[in-house]
Order: structure tokens, then sequence, then C-alpha cells
């Protein structure tokens, strides 16, 4: 239930430690953020209140859209229909680098301009006869209260739930938010410290331990996303380092998206990344074992195609993050000889 001194800024927060001196400690990242009375958090969302931590932006939302769910990117849940996404503002990364900038570091809360409670979304979605929604754009962690109640909703109404995250969250938060998901995106931003820390004010640990959860701990279909930088994420020997890693700890079945990166926010002085250097991490990701390992945020065909393990069959065809031919069965089976593909292929209703 709402707190009451929550209840005029937004929604009682859980995952809080209170202090005293009427501090609150937000335990939802490794942050864990020490705040005084009006203070908000790194995320800019959670903010202590009359000694209570606060979601202010709980039911507010800075974007609505329906995008094909290759978008997201997801290549292997759901492919070829479409993502009811919906997103909010506020981010526990500090990125250089984010695309999305204007919403996930906003200087005041101009951007929210949709409420919408959690059964809204879940009616609109299903008017829209989408099979899932995404909780995207922003870092859906930092409004764990709003994700997961909307979450429920969503699951109420049948349809399946989507996280695009950078997976920075704390054990006790990480257990809870994927709990009532269906499937994940999650972003490696580099695999190293030196890169977490100086370019996105965080820390690898947390994000690799997100990783090994959702193998081990949980039934999460998740892929993983990791954006080139020149000169900064592309050498050849932390492609190696990463995806060797990858296939030890979480197998070699998870799809591995390299994508492009175009200069924004604050870092305008690099320059796009050469496509050359997303099929060099490719070939080395595949060497070291990794079956699906897909190319985004720039035209390649046989980077974005589907093939099965096995016999090497196209199995879905793309162009961009647009499906222009798909044979592959609706349990996930290659027409050709059988294999199952790994990830989730048929559209049923959740239950």
């Amino acid at each position: 239930m709402n707190d009451d001194k929550c209840s005029a800024a937004g929604f009682a927060c859980r995952h809080v430690r209170f202090l005293d001196h009427g501090m609150v400690q937000c335990l939802v990242c490794p942050h864990q953020c020490l705040l005084k009375e009006g203070q908000r958090g790194i995320c800019y969302v959670r903010q202590n209140v009359g000694g209570r931590l606060c979601l202010l932006s709980y039911g507010r939302l800075s974007a609505i859209a329906i995008d094909p769910i290759e978008k997201k990117p997801l290549y292997h849940f759901l492919p070829d229909t479409p993502t009811f996404s919906v997103g909010g503002i506020g981010c526990n990364l500090s990125c250089r680098f984010c695309q999305n900038w204007h919403i996930s570091k906003p200087s005041d809360d101009r951007m929210l301009r949709e409420i919408a409670a959690p059964e809204d979304i879940a009616r609109a979605a299903v008017a829209a006869n989408c099979p899932s929604v995404s909780f995207t754009y922003n870092e859906p962690v930092v409004a764990l209260e709003f994700v997961v109640d909307t979450a429920r909703a969503c699951h109420q109404a049948g349809l399946r739930t989507i996280a695009v995250t950078n997976g920075y969250i704390t054990d006790d938060a990480r257990a809870e938010f994927f709990a009532h998901m269906d499937a994940a995106n999650v972003d490696i931003k580099a695999f190293t410290d030196n890169f977490y820390r100086k370019l996105s004010g965080a820390r690898l640990a947390p994000v690799l331990k997100t990783l090994q959860f959702l193998k081990r701990q949980s039934n999460v279909w998740f892929e993983i996303t990791n954006l080139i930088i020149p000169g900064e994420n592309d050498a050849p020997a932390e492609v190696d380092v990463m995806t060797r890693w990858i296939v030890a700890e979480i197998g070699c079945d998870v799809p591995l998206h390299f994508s492009a990166f175009f200069p924004a926010f604050r870092l305008t002085d690099h320059p796009p990344t050469n496509p050359e250097i997303l099929r060099r991490a490719r070939t080395i990701a595949r060497k070291n074992g990794i079956r699906h390992v897909y190319i985004g945020n720039t035209e390649d065909a046989e980077g974005q195609t589907t093939r099965c393990a096995s016999c090497g069959a196209t199995l879905i065809e793309r162009s961009w993050i647009r499906v222009v031919n798909m044979r592959i069965l609706p349990n996930g089976a290659c027409p050709d000889c059988g294999s199952l593909c790994p990830g989730v292929f048929s559209p049923l209703r959740y239950s």
C-alpha cells in the first residue's frame, strides 16, 4: 500500500533502509544512494520525501509506442510480433554515450507527459493486438514498483512482459524484478570495470551477476547486447574475453547482439562504429562457441539472419529490424532437419 507521506509525490518504494535523522538508503541498485530529505537518487526518480523513499514517476510515462520486438533487440522471443512499449524517465547509469539521454538524464519531469495505471497499459496492449509489453527506452529497474505492478496486470490479461535493462540491480531487487518478466535484453556496456567507471558511472560485476542469475535462477528468456564504441571497447582481446566468459557462465545458446555506436550526448568526439569491426566481433564470438551472434544498428543481411545451428538452414531472415522471411516452426524447430532453435517462438498467451 502506498505510504501517506509519498501519496502526494509518488509511490512508496520497497527495497529501502530507514536511517537516523530522517535519512533513507535506496537498496534497488548497487549505488545504494544515501538520501537526505528532498534528495533524489542518481536515477532521478526515487526521492526522500518526509523520511520515506518515494517513486516520483509511478504511473507516469514519457513514451508509448508499438515496436517490432526485433527493435529491443529480441530475435528469439516471439519474432515478427509487435510489442507494446512504454518508458518513463531516469536511469541508474550515467553513460556518456546514451542515445536516450533526454529521458534517462532529465533535468526536470517535463518528459512525463502520459498518465497510465498498470491496468490501462495492459488494456491498451490487448486492444492493439500486441502479445507482449516491453519496459524500455529508459532503465525500468529504477521504477521497479510500477514495472512490477504493470507486469502483474499484463500477465492477468494474458500478455508477456519484457525488460530492456542494463542489469544494474541488487540481489533482492533482482529476484523480485525478474520474477515478473518473461524476457529481457541485458546490456553489457563493455567487459572492463574501467570502462564502466569511466563512461557509465557504475561497475561491471553486478551486471555479470544479473546474467548469471537469469541463467541459473530464473525462467526468463534473455539476450545480450554489446554496443561497440571505437577506441573504448572494440579491442579483439576484450571481445574474446567477454565471449569466452559468456560461453563458460551463460552457455552457447544465448543470442548476442553487437550494435553499432553513433556519436551522442557527451561522446560526440568518437566516430561511428565501422561495420567491419562488428563483423570481426561476430567472428570472434562464433569462433568461441556462441551459436547465434547478430549485428545491429547497421545493414548486414547475414548478421541479422537466424540460422539453424545444426544444418545451417535459414530460419528467420531480417532486414534491419524487419522480418522478411520466417521459416522456423512454431515450436522452434528447423523445417529442414528438425533441430530445435533456442528461444520462445509460439505467440501463445501467457498462462
